[in-house]
């Protein structure tokens, strides 16, 4: 009884992650002659942690007639060490010879030979699991994981059997509640549908059990990248501290160096992995993928018939491949890839759907479309797969108007009122980019695309709903959100439109070879020169974090894009990088950004670049860049820095905010904040001198509770009209969003008679929300002050195209501003649209009569 104890107190520690006291457990158990169970728990622990040599000196060491209760875990160390023939031997021998966990080993051997063998013999092997289940009443909870890794392993010919790989681990999870196992295999089927929120709640399950399960961590390391969440790295790190030697997390690592141009501390840790294992096929595609992405294609050739030699039909390479061509923007290889892993294996619908993703990606939507339909009918449980099939089902509702500079794609709903102002930016914007980046012209017509949902918009660039993202650009193909796909002020259609276009010229000029941070940084310069207020702007986060130390230099700035460690390290990356390039074109000029670009489609690296065109090594330009920047934003960083109070807060906030302003004169926040409780209780000269100290200590804030909308908001309660219109004006050119600012600047400068200048802000204000029909109206009526009877058609156009609740008289109206625009037959045309809604319309036919007599009496 008391050896039973000590074993089930060993096996509690090794499933809570004691695995120190769990080993030490089992060692004393085997020294007092337990019998094989704790053997072979033993060597289970030990592999589990990374101790293999120890694991196998364990297992050799069973006595004669223990030897073949072992077999099963023995070659499982054999076979996650590379010595495949070896596993393949034990496994057999625990089959042959009846071991307590056959089925186990039985599973073993149908997973090696699916990896290195024979696949049609291993589907034979795993579809003998099928018999078991159901020719079982009771199975045990081992004998259920492999059940259910045995129908996974089969869903690929019949999709549906990954919902009994599903019940059956279920299943043996309600027998055995306290083994993380079957959670850590459920989040990996999880993943491998889309389904990151299951996902993350699997592993999560198998840490509360286990917080050191190497799997386990790793697991959530993938769902987290998956959904999105910062931390991967770091994540990743934890499974490799439970477990240094355990392959699958040094490839990870490796991936996300690779991710990021890191190809030598990639290298590293797949040197560590093949010193465990040889023969790990994820880890010699990790090293494939590293040296083709380098340009070293001898070396990417020998690896690549390496891995041919191990696993003739192993198309999983060659997916991960396009993956990470993905990464690199490049999609047409990513294609080529997909290509090449399904004709290794037509039943990797992973493939098929990375085809038809990329084929999308590349503009060839029917081609695109046939390759998802096959994904979707090998795997009908892919998320992606379906929802990007559904997304294709709605292009016929898309109106397609083609140009030689542009296909727009708009919804139908939409496409009347966008049209115009997109047009316009678009051509503005190519005009202005092509001549800046020496009349470079990227492959034509530019696909534009843009969505009025953004779960639509969302699964079209990642085929899940939900990213952050306002716009992706492919190439010569681009996809962004539609203003209604956001609430009203939430961004700048037409800036974003601007930054996108930027990266077609990007990606175009470098043949897809700049890196993320470059580009990204170089097309928010763009939106900065572009219009005042455009891009990302300084933020007090931003201010803080750098404060921190946890803004990134320059050399790794690509980490703070592909791998962020907090929540808006991507946001703040967007702008530091973007002031790189106003740092560099303010000292070298424009060149040597364009000498880059054209050094990146030659495969050139950052360093040699930076170093023969900037004249600086790396850490130079860190060490140049980073005063600049300190010199640059020195009063909001000093401003920004944590406040200090005297005396504990009273919970007044007149009482505390302004004595925190008083004792702290020189932080932005607290200065804000006392500005804003005296505004609100109406004590307006106080404020402003609050207000007036905030800019002065941060003179480029522009946020929502800008000191500017607060200056703004007291001039116009005193009637200083001319002072709200200055303060409305520099806060419209340091946020490219603010829609009710916009408004009321118009408001202002109208009742201080400047048309001109309320038809721009006006105008702005389209850019951010045009669907409005007063803003359009307020737009015209100016328009036709200023004599531009060009801007009173196009205003008088959108308000028809919104479908005003008076459409005769709204269609009358556009008629009148098309005859005093000359355009005599389109007026013709419309002011008969009103009669026929209106027969009687005395305007309308008084209008008919005056176009027919200036067309000299015709019909």
């Amino acid at each position: 009884p008391r050896a039973g104890a000590d074993l089930a107190e060993a096996r509690a520690a090794w499933r809570s992650g004691r695995y120190d006291d769990a080993i030490a457990r089992y060692r004393r158990a085997l020294d007092e002659g337990a019998g094989p169970d704790a053997r072979r728990d033993l060597i289970r622990v030990l592999a589990e942690v990374g101790r293999y040599d120890e694991a196998v000196e364990v297992g050799l060491r069973a006595p004669a007639g223990e030897a073949v209760e072992v077999a099963t875990a023995l070659g499982e160390v054999f076979y996650q060490t590379g010595r495949l023939e070896q596993a393949r031997e034990s496994f057999a021998r625990a089959v042959q010879e009846g071991a307590s966990d056959a089925e186990v080993a039985r599973l073993n051997e149908a997973i090696r030979e699916h990896a290195y063998g024979d696949r049609a013999k291993a589907r034979r092997q795993f579809d003998a699991f099928i018999d078991l289940y159901n020719g079982s009443t009771a199975l045990a909870p081992q004998a259920l994981i492999a059940v259910a890794r045995a129908v996974w392993y089969l869903s690929p010919t019949d999709w549906q059997l990954a919902m009994d790989a599903l019940k059956a681990f279920d299943e043996a999870i309600e027998l055995d509640p306290t083994d993380p196992l079957p959670h850590v295999y459920e989040g990996e089927l999880f993943l491998e549908k889309f389904d990151g929120t299951e996902a993350d709640a699997s592993f999560r399950a198998a840490l509360a059990l286990n917080p050191r399960h190497p799997a386990a961590l790793l697991g959530l390391a993938k769902a987290m990248e998956f959904n999105g969440s910062p931390g991967v790295l770091e994540q990743v790190e934890r499974a490799i501290e439970a477990n240094p030697n355990y392959v699958p997390a040094r490839v990870m690592k490796a991936r996300l160096h690779i991710m990021v141009g890191r190809h030598a501390d990639a290298r590293a840790e797949l040197e560590k992995a093949l010193a465990v294992n040889p023969t790990a096929l994820d880890a010699l595609t990790m090293l494939a993928a590293s040296q083709y992405l380098s340009g070293e294609r001898k070396a990417y050739e020998r690896t690549l018939a390496r891995v041919h030699d191990l696993s003739p039909r192993y198309p999983e390479l060659f997916n991960a491949l396009a993956d990470l061509s993905v990464q690199s923007r490049k999609y047409k290889e990513a294609t080529d890839f997909a290509r090449r892993a399904i004709a290794l294996d037509s039943l990797s619908w992973r493939a098929w759907g990375l085809l038809g993703i990329n084929l999308l990606r590349l503009g060839e939507i029917d081609e695109a479309r046939s390759s998802l339909e096959k994904a979707f009918e090998g795997d009908r449980y892919n998320v992606w797969f379906k929802n990007t099939l559904d997304l294709l089902d709605t292009f016929d509702q898309y109106e397609v108007v083609e140009d030689s500079t542009f296909q727009l794609v708009l919804h139908d709903r939409e496409a009347d009122v966008l049209r115009p102002y997109v047009e316009q930016v678009a051509h503005e914007a190519f005009a202005a980019l092509r001549a800046r980046y020496g009349g470079f012209t990227p492959p034509l017509p530019i696909r534009l695309e843009v969505y009025p949902s953004h779960a639509d918009f969302s699964v079209r660039t990642v085929g899940l709903a939900g990213i952050g993202a306002l716009g992706v650009t492919f190439g010569s193909v681009v996809a962004m959100d539609s203003p209604s796909a956001r609430s009203l002020g939430d961004f700048n259609w037409a800036s974003t439109l601007w930054h996108e276009l930027a990266h077609v010229f990007h990606l175009g000029i470098s043949k897809h070879n700049v890196p993320r941070w470059f580009s990204e940084g170089l097309a928010v310069h763009e939106q900065h020169r572009a219009r005042p207020g455009w891009g990302h702007q300084p933020s007090p986060s931003f201010m803080r974090a750098y404060n921190e130390g946890r803004i990134l230099p320059v050399s790794r700035l690509e980490d703070g894009f592909l791998r962020p460690s907090y929540p808006e390290q991507v946001v703040h990356s967007y702008f530091v990088a973007s002031i790189v390039f106003e740092y560099i074109e303010g000292r070298w000029g424009f060149d040597p950004i364009l000498q880059m670009l054209h050094g990146y489609a030659e495969g050139r690296s950052t360093e040699s670049m930076v170093e023969e065109y900037l004249g600086l090594d790396m850490e130079e330009l860190d060490r140049s860049f980073d005063e600049y920047l300190e010199q640059r934003y020195a009063k909001p960083l000093a401003a920004l820095k944590p406040t200090r109070s005297s005396t504990p807060l009273s919970g007044e906030p007149e009482h505390d905010f302004v004595r925190l302003a008083r004792e702290n004169p020189g932080s932005f926040a607290a200065r804000l904040q006392a500005g804003r409780t005296l505004f609100d209780m109406g004590r307006l000269d106080e404020a402003e001198e609050h207000f007036r100290a905030a800019i002065r200590l941060f003179p480029e804030y522009g946020g929502r509770d800008s000191p500017y909308w607060y200056l703004a908001q007291i001039h116009r309660r005193r009637g200083e009209h001319r002072e709200a219109a200055a303060a409305l004006e520099r806060l419209n050119s340091l946020n490219e969003s603010d829609y009710r600012a916009r408004l009321e600047q118009a408001e202002v400068l109208q009742r201080i008679g400047d048309p001109q200048g309320a038809s721009k802000a006006l105008d702005e204000a389209v850019t951010i929300y045009p669907y409005e029909i007063e803003l359009h109206r307020r737009l015209a009526r100016l328009f036709t002050e200023l004599g531009d009877f060009d801007g009173v058609v196009r205003e008088r156009k959108a308000i028809v195209a919104l479908d005003p609740p008076d459409r005769a008289r709204a269609l009358f109206e556009l008629a009148r501003a098309q005859v005093d625009a000359g355009r005599l037959d389109d007026a013709r045309r419309t002011v008969l649209r009103a009669l026929d809604i209106a027969p009687t319309y005395p305007d309308a036919l008084e209008l008919l009569l005056e176009i027919r007599s200036r067309r000299g009496g015709g019909g």
